[in-house]
């Protein structure tokens, strides 16, 4: 065993005595303790090939003696500066060598993960269960020439997970919702620090109000199954533009909770959300690792509209009201 709990990594060849070169993707797991044993055996169920496991402490000073490194899969147990170091370095190599990161972390240590981690070759989970986990590992172990960007959304293979075609297709849904009130050809060419709309609609929008609506989307889930309706998206718009209103920031771990799914599921919304323009992250000026998540100002528009539109329909329809 190599130190720092490191496994020996492997010669190249899968049989040297026949000269055979082993071909499949290779991965490098940066754990301890339980994570360690359940990433090893996901990654190994995948069809990669494992380089060895290092334990996080004394992880970045191995990085420069690890060769043939296609994917580093890290577990991010708590937040600390060297666990900050070591994922900036694997962002960074993520983009210098065209290698992959995949980053697993719990509620704890999402917001500084998500502040240091911008590489497209880069993936974070929260909390995922081993089934979210192994579609990961599997996807971010294949070769580069067979994954599209992420921000490709015209790009589709055949053995795209199914939980990403209907994201994407969600995305797109909700994208042209947004464009159809506000009447602009695509939120994502409208720049992140665009400026507001000019001749706002005047509507009078409180926190409390779409605080209301939330909280009477949750009681669907008291009288039918709460999966029927599930809506992350719209749930976290309404959130942002609440603390938007309010002068409030948003960290991603309270985003995620928001959004009423799984933190990962939460994690894919925000990325996706944020690539179309209809979400911009914000540094945090004490704090240049930690993002906060914003509604973009079209976005806004567009809830303010709707909300506008909603309240017309419901004047319409009081009880009462003659023909």
């Amino acid at each position: 065993m190599m130190e720092n709990g490191a496994s020996p990594l492997p010669f190249r060849s899968g049989n040297a005595a026949f000269g055979c070169l082993d071909m499949r993707p290779s991965a490098l797991i940066v754990a301890d303790g339980p994570e360690a044993w359940r990433l090893s055996r996901l990654v190994k169920r995948s069809g990669a090939r494992l380089l060895g496991v290092l334990k996080p402490e004394g992880a970045a000073e191995r990085l420069d003696l690890m060769v043939d490194m296609g994917l580093t899969v890290v577990h991010c147990s708590r937040p600390s500066a060297a666990l900050d170091d070591l994922l900036a370095r694997l962002d960074m190599l993520a983009d210098i060598r065209e290698t992959r990161l995949l980053a697993i972390t719990t509620l704890e240590s999402v917001d500084r993960a998500h502040g240091i981690i911008t590489s497209d070759s880069a993936q974070l989970l929260c909390h995922p269960s081993d089934a979210e986990l192994a579609d990961a590992i599997a996807w971010a172990a294949r070769p580069r020439e067979a994954l599209p960007l992420l921000q490709d959304s015209t790009a589709h293979p055949a053995d795209e997970p199914e939980a990403t075609r209907l994201l994407r297709e969600e995305v797109r849904r909700l994208t042209h919702l947004l464009e159809g009130f506000l009447g602009v050809q695509t939120m994502s060419a409208i720049p992140p620090q665009a400026e507001p709309v000019k001749q706002p609609v005047a509507v009078s929008l409180s926190p409390a109000q779409l605080r209301e609506m939330l909280r009477i989307r949750r009681m669907r889930d008291h009288f039918l199954p709460s999966d029927l309706f599930a809506d992350p998206a719209w749930d976290m718009l309404l959130d942002l533009m609440a603390a938007r209103l309010g002068k409030e920031r948003v960290s991603v771990s309270s985003l995620c909770i928001a959004a009423a799914v799984p933190p990962t599921t939460a994690l894919r919304w925000i990325r996706l959300l944020t690539e179309r323009g209809i979400l911009i992250r914000e540094a945090d000026p004490a704090d240049g690792r930690r993002i906060f998540i914003a509604l973009s100002d079209a976005a806004a528009e567009a809830i303010t509209r709707w909300y506008g539109a909603v309240q017309s329909s419901l004047g319409a329809i009081r009880p009462g009201r003659s023909e």
